[in-house]
């Protein structure tokens, strides 16, 4: 059994990692910690299990094996360098930080302490995401010329319930967060355009602050690349009715997805491939992969490394900085600038 500790329940998908934690067979929710003691205390009272004030108590104990880590982003780099030292495996929420230098430190800690990282990435699992993935290494569009991924919600907009928006208040939050709708919701579609298309030369975003928040919550970011090709990645706080949608286009083909119902379309000229002079739906998608929780616990167990899983959300960061950089620049940022 491996008994795991909550660090932080700030963001909204702590609910989430707590059920799976209590939902899976080997592991065991057994202690708890936040950076706000009243709400630490009472999740920790609805679990049963000690609270702890004091993070390095915590992490001093020995019968505690994981933690998963729901603070301010801001913090994600002290939380999980002493999570690592400590002899903790660590699943976190992304991003693993807001700075490619602050990545790297933790990196760095979790690789000398030789424990197991998993960042949640949910839809690099979905049976979706592996289908569209299998196209573009096939080249069944021909050369890749577009990616754009959407991703929105309503969060922000003011309701007879909420009239700031159904999100929490600390998600408009500059420090704690280190940005708002791109570096959160908008991490799916950003690290889905990476995972198509590859990693870009330079970045190029725009912000927009339709609530007046301190943070975004309207953006868009370019991704450029050598070879002409260019990835749009979309995420706002605004947005009703938006549907998550996949779009890739190449010089033989096109490809849809959730626009704005569930089904993968293609359309190819390309040999073997589907479509032609019509629209073709595919009819199965591949299974779901585990979900990143499963497979970290797998990985702990099997003494393996979430190689491709860690590899990804470093680079998600370097896109997450650079956006940022652009945005408050107001010019294209080159990914080779970032500090180390």
């Amino acid at each position: 059994m491996i008994r795991v500790a909550m660090l932080s329940f700030w963001h909204v998908h702590a609910r989430d990692y707590k059920r799976q934690a209590l939902e899976h067979p080997d592991t065991q929710i057994v202690a708890a910690w936040d950076e706000e003691p009243d709400r630490g205390r009472q999740q920790a009272q609805e679990l049963g299990v000690p609270f702890y004030e004091n993070l390095a108590e915590l992490l001093a104990q020995d019968d505690i094996d994981a933690v998963i880590v729901d603070t301010p982003t801001n913090m994600h780099r002290d939380v999980m360098i002493a999570a690592a030292q400590a002899g903790k495996h660590i699943f976190t929420e992304k991003v693993i930080a807001t700075t490619l230098h602050e990545c790297n430190e933790i990196i760095a800690a979790v690789e000398q302490a030789g424990v197991k990282l998993t960042v949640s990435l949910p839809r690099m699992n979905a049976g979706y995401t592996q289908a569209i993935r299998s196209v573009m290494q096939q080249q069944q569009l021909g050369q890749a010329t577009e990616v754009r991924v959407r991703l929105s919600h309503n969060g922000a907009v003011p309701t007879s319930e909420n009239t700031q928006g159904w999100l929490p208040a600390h998600f408009f939050n500059a420090e704690q967060c280190g940005g708002g709708a791109m570096i959160d919701l908008g991490c799916h579609p950003m690290y889905l355009t990476r995972l198509f298309l590859g990693m870009p030369e330079s970045v190029s975003a725009s912000y927009g602050y339709v609530t007046g928040r301190e943070v975004e919550d309207n953006a868009v970011v370019t991704l450029r690349y050598p070879n002409g090709a260019v990835g749009i990645v979309e995420a706002g706080f605004v947005n009703r009715f938006s549907p998550f949608s996949i779009e890739a286009h190449g010089t033989e083909g096109s490809l849809f997805f959730g626009t704005p119902v569930d089904t993968l379309l293609i359309r190819s000229t390309r040999s073997g491939t589907p479509g032609g002079d019509k629209w073709h739906t595919v009819a199965t998608l591949p299974e779901d992969l585990p979900g990143a929780f499963q497979q970290w616990v797998g990985h702990i167990q099997q003494g393996t490394t979430a190689t491709e899983n860690i590899q990804t959300a470093i680079e998600l960061t370097v896109l997450m900085e650079a956006a940022n950089l652009s945005a408050h620049s107001n010019q294209a940022v080159q990914l080779a600038s970032l500090k180390q």
